[in-house]
């Protein structure tokens, strides 16, 4: 069973209060009569302990099951917020967003908190508390932590902030942007669920990349396909003739990647 029953004919709801929502229809009573019982605690307030224990004690009281959405449920998540994209999340990590999010705050405040919460933090309440970016009031307020994801060796750390997350397309600046994006390829993980690559790719980048195919091919190494999506539009000269090269003597993969490449770049040029 997904939580789409709980959907039906709803209209626009706040995150929050969908992500209760599907934990109510999903969990086991208990488990869901704990978190609605912390939850409502949270809102009236409680001691900084408090909420830090009500937090921590999320896996234990809700389990780590993934949490099952449906088509209309995913729908829901981007009325209430644009971008939002929730698949992949566990129970426990959507339960610790809503206490997170219970209390309604923002500003500094709000800010302090994430700090010392990924602080402290183990690896599922990181990609929790990054999962959550695009959910935050104030978002400039939180741009640090997000560049401190991407910035983290551990891949589900950056995939966390970089992966089906709207937060970077809107919030990074280019440089950053390009940032992510070339350490996507560094690390070996996908392009694809990078939410506006297309629409943020920029000339510096597509240098950057063209650049970063060089050195790889240089040490002998291979190069993903999915770099020259974002090098085509603004491919120059020197870009067309890899684009060309990878035509002749690439593999399948590679070959498709530089058609598509073509299709966007300078139509004289192409």
């Amino acid at each position: 069973m997904t939580a789409t029953t709980v959907r039906q004919g709803a209209t626009r709801m706040a995150p929050e209060a969908l992500m209760a929502a599907w934990l109510e229809q999903q969990l086991p009573p208990e488990a869901a009569d704990w978190l609605l019982s912390q939850r409502a605690r949270l809102r009236a307030g409680v001691s900084e302990r408090d909420f830090n224990l009500a937090v921590s004690l999320a896996p234990r009281r809700l389990g780590k099951a993934d949490l099952a959405l449906g088509p209309d449920d995913l729908a829901a998540a981007d009325r209430a917020r644009r971008g939002w994209d929730p698949r992949g999340w566990t129970v426990d990590q959507a339960g610790r967003l809503v206490l997170l999010l219970a209390d309604g705050a923002g500003g500094p405040a709000f800010a302090a908190r994430l700090r010392g919460l990924l602080q402290t933090a183990d690896l599922s309440e990181t990609i929790a508390f990054l999962r959550g970016l695009p959910l935050y009031h104030d978002p400039g307020l939180h741009l640090m932590r997000a560049r401190e994801g991407v910035r983290s060796a551990v891949r589900p750390v950056f995939e966390a902030v970089a992966h089906a997350n709207p937060y970077p397309a809107e919030m990074f600046d280019e440089a950053g942007w390009n940032q992510l994006v070339l350490k996507a390829l560094f690390i070996e993980t996908t392009l694809a669920p990078i939410q506006g690559l297309d629409r943020r790719a920029n000339p510096a980048l597509a240098r950057m990349l063209s650049d970063y195919a060089h050195e790889r091919w240089a040490a002998g190494r291979s190069v993903s396909p999915e770099l020259w999506r974002c090098v085509g539009p603004f491919a120059d000269a020197a870009a067309r003739e890899d684009l060309a090269r990878l035509l002749s003597t690439g593999n399948e993969a590679e070959r498709a990647a530089a058609r598509a490449a073509l299709d966007t770049a300078p139509a004289r040029a192409a």
